[in-house]
């Protein structure tokens, strides 16, 4: 399964997330290793191509020209250098007047108009009433003169006629004079108004910049605080960010140790039963067996007798199939010496479940079930602050641990029993201590085994 990933270099997600952090760092760093390989084979082969494909390519003719300073390097203008260059705060503050400027400027001028408008229509009025003022002095005048023609003689009334042209022109006079003071109270009235105006529009402008200025630095303010909460939450995220990374360092140091060392026992392994196979074989003196714990299988089941199947399971039916046709006839969850069910196999449960089982138990309990992501089983085991699980590969002939133990196991009774001993992974020591049984009546891996079976025992 190992190198189908490996070939394939993807790995599906459900099954990635049965790893533990210890065997997702050696796929990792297996993964990478063929990577780099991958990189090599592709680069010699490049490598041989290359100096033909440099005879094909033609000189590119495109050229780039910059414009040129006095000194003859290429001029460049960096905005707030030159010493005429206005400063961001000189540039704002200009900007800040400018707009306080139009906007009183725009007030005053509304001002204005009003204020001219109430005056124009003031003045209107005040020349109608007068006009009207004169036409009634001059109707009572020629009624006056009219009634006095009727008792005068012809010399009085030439006289009277005399009078009241007098009295004409003085009105019209006093009209034309009265009209003057008219416009010259309102061009006085005009120029006060602009005054006015003028003097509101420089206040408002004031009010306005100093409005505009405070809200700046309040956004200012504002801006720094933000800033400054920006740069503490960076700082906290740059701190989480190099324990994160310091954490996946020493996991893949840790992962790295773990596989040197698996590598370490198959070729002590390898060296030992090599050397028992020639003492075998020369009659010779036979070389001391390896310790009991390190013995590997040499009897897996040849790769042609394999029938093909999916990189993994499809179903429960399929997994029970393959547990009956492959697992049953090895004697997978049984003890070999009594030909019982093992105290620590169950059938086919989820992690949940699994957890659930394990709660109650002390540290260092361990159930050992069967796998719904591969072909092969689960060891979940129960620590001081959280469960661990350990996928085991059961689909090389032999039984051993995804990724993280390179050692393969004749049964999966001996991977077990090897783990009682020596621990699971260098960095976590976890060891199998205490097998949790059966809870259920019938036992969870009742429909594992075939009909003919008479005897499940339940612990």
């Amino acid at each position: 399964m190992l190198q189908q990933i490996l070939e394939q270099m993807f790995i599906d997600p459900d099954l990635l997330a049965e790893l533990s952090e210890e065997e997702k760092q050696v796929l990792f760093f297996k993964m990478r290793q063929e990577q780099v390989r991958r990189w090599k084979v592709y680069d010699e082969e490049c490598e041989k191509k290359r100096p033909q494909a440099r005879k094909s390519v033609k000189k590119a003719k495109k050229k780039v020209d910059f414009l040129k300073g006095r000194d003859g390097c290429e001029w460049v203008w960096v905005m707030g250098e030159h010493k005429s260059d206005l400063t961001i705060e000189q540039i704002l503050r200009k900007e800040e007047q400018e707009a306080a400027q139009q906007s009183a400027e725009k007030e005053a001028q509304a001002l204005r108009e009003k204020e001219e408008a109430e005056l124009k229509k003031k003045m209107e009025e005040e020349r109608l009433k007068l006009i009207k003022e004169n036409e009634l002095k001059e109707a009572e005048l020629r009624r006056k003169q009219e009634a006095a023609a009727l008792y005068q003689s012809i010399k009085e009334a030439r006289l009277a006629m005399e009078q009241m042209e007098l009295e004409k022109k003085k009105l019209a006079e006093e009209e034309k004079k009265r009209l003057a003071e008219l416009e010259a109270e309102e061009k006085k009235a005009r120029r006060k108004s602009m005054e006015v105006a003028n003097d509101i529009q420089m206040k408002r402008s004031l009010e306005i910049f100093s409005t505009l200025e405070r809200r700046r630095q309040s956004m200012n303010a504002i801006a720094e605080e933000d800033q400054k909460a920006v740069e503490n939450n960076w700082r906290e995220q740059e701190k989480k960010a190099r324990e994160a990374e310091e954490q996946m360092r020493e996991n893949a140091r840790k992962a790295r140790l773990e596989y040197n060392e698996s590598m370490r026992r198959s070729f002590t392994l390898m060296q030992a039963t090599k050397a028992f196979q020639d003492a075998g074989a020369s009659g010779r003196n036979k070389p001391p067996l390896p310790p009991k714990t390190y013995l590997l299988a040499n009897t897996a089941p040849s790769a042609n007798n394999k029938k093909p199947r999916p990189l993994r399971p499809r179903g429960k039916e399929m997994i029970i199939s393959w547990f009956q046709k492959e697992e049953q006839p090895r004697g997978s969850g049984k003890e070999m010496a009594t030909g019982d069910v093992a105290p620590w196999f169950h059938g086919i449960i989820n992690r949940a479940t699994s957890e659930q089982m394990l709660e109650p138990k002390p540290v260092g309990s361990f159930i050992v079930r069967v796998s719904e992501r591969v072909w092969g089983y689960t060891i979940s085991l129960k620590e001081a602050s959280r469960f661990k699980h350990f996928l085991i590969d059961a689909s090389e002939g032999g039984y051993q641990f995804f990724g993280a133990d390179q050692t393969l196991h004749k049964t999966l009774e001996e991977l077990v029993n090897f783990h009682k001993v020596e621990p699971i992974t260098i960095a976590g020591q976890e060891l199998l201590k205490f097998p949790c049984g059966q809870t259920l009546d019938p036992p969870d891996y009742w429909e594992l085994y075939d009909s003919h079976e008479t005897e499940i025992t339940s612990l």
